[in-house]
């Protein structure tokens, strides 16, 4: 049983089973993800309080105990959060009369999940040899000013000299990682410490004038993460940028940073099928207005921005660097708490030679 128990837990789908009456009985992390709640919240409630359908024929055929259902992108709202579009499955337990079983798919989150690139990211982002012509010889002036100030400077100013020099050496590094990727040659991966790399993306942030009132949420005990440190830093970089760009018009300004465990979540890679988990969660938060609700089903596509000077390339170039390191990123909008989250999810170094369900437990 305790197998079969983990097996369900480590699906990447929601799955729920119903008691007679539509009470929820038991759900999966990946159910309580969507939905919103821990199980000790959800356990016996109903399941029209949980789940709203636009379609009022799927909420008379969820109703009936002995129902077998599929439906395809449909729209589902749960209370508290945007509506999103779900494959659903109904099937009744054999031999168990008005127990049923539901599968969901979140395919907002299955989208921003897939390995394929969108539709035409790919050529946005293969045009690296340009890239390494046009910003790579200005780089190396940056560089070398510089060092010449660094000469004539002691103390804290001298530590940004340093900051400049070391940026300059890290996206060199980035762009020539760049240049692989068209040929879809696979990124250097190696243990990073995800807090160093938050911090060294927030000490940039700082040293280029912005103001940044970062609040840190960490858990301590998380181990190095899957990663390449370069790509890692460009991304948070990118994140935190946008988050503090976000909230900059509220009267009290909030970029949250956290880290934790979030079990459940598989990534399918590799010809051999095997699945990688993704238990390591990154979660950016900001308190500003929110993505356009046209905008948020594509704002990782090349060109998509609502920034008035923006080139939309940012969000684009934070997914195509993440799935390099085999992690992935999604986002979602809290209406309720008025935060929009993007919530970056990455493997354990080592991961594969653990059991997740344990190690947290």
């Amino acid at each position: 049983m305790d197998d079969a128990q983990r097996q369900l837990a480590s699906l990447p789908l929601a799955v729920v089973l119903l008691a007679p009456g539509q009470k929820l009985a038991a759900a999966n992390p990946a159910a309580e993800q969507l939905l919103g709640q821990s199980f000790r919240r959800l356990e016996g409630r109903m399941l029209g309080d949980l789940l709203h359908f636009d379609e009022s024929r799927i909420a008379e055929r969820l109703a009936e105990s002995d129902a077998q259902l599929s439906a395809r992108a449909t729209q589902v709202t749960v209370p508290g959060l945007p509506p999103r579009q779900v494959d659903l499955t109904l099937a009744p337990v054999i031999d168990q009369p008005g127990w049923q079983l539901l599968t969901l798919i979140d395919i907002g989150s299955a989208e921003a999940m897939r390995d394929a690139p969108a539709a035409g990211a790919g050529g946005v982002l293969r045009a690296p040899e340009i890239l390494a012509h046009e910003i790579k010889n200005p780089l190396a002036g940056i560089r070398g000013a510089a060092q010449l100030l660094g000469r004539k400077l002691v103390g804290k100013d001298l530590a940004l000299t340093n900051l400049i020099a070391d940026e300059v050496d890290r996206i060199a590094k980035l762009i020539d990682q760049m240049q692989t990727l068209s040929s879809r040659t696979a990124a250097e991966l190696a243990p990073c410490n995800l807090h160093e790399a938050v911090r060294r993306a927030r000490a940039v942030i700082e040293a280029s004038g912005k103001a940044l009132t970062i609040i840190e949420e960490f858990d301590p005990s998380l181990p190095p993460v899957l990663g390449n440190g370069d790509a890692l830093v460009q991304v948070l970089i990118n994140l935190l940028a946008n988050a503090v760009d976000a909230s900059a018009g509220q009267d009290e300004p909030r970029v949250v940073v956290r880290t934790r465990f979030a079990s459940g979540l598989q990534l399918h890679t590799g010809a051999d099928g095997k699945a990688l988990r993704l238990p390591i969660e990154l979660r950016i938060s900001d308190n500003g207005p929110g993505i356009d609700q046209a905008l948020r089903e594509h704002v990782f596509e090349p060109f998509v921005t609502s920034k008035k000077n923006g080139q939309g390339l940012g969000l684009a170039l934070v997914r195509r660097l993440l799935r390099d390191m085999s992690a992935r990123i999604n986002h979602d909008r809290d209406e309720a708490g008025g935060f929009t989250h993007f919530r970056v999810h990455l493997a354990i170094a080592k991961e594969r030679h653990r059991d997740l369900r344990e190690e947290v437990a």
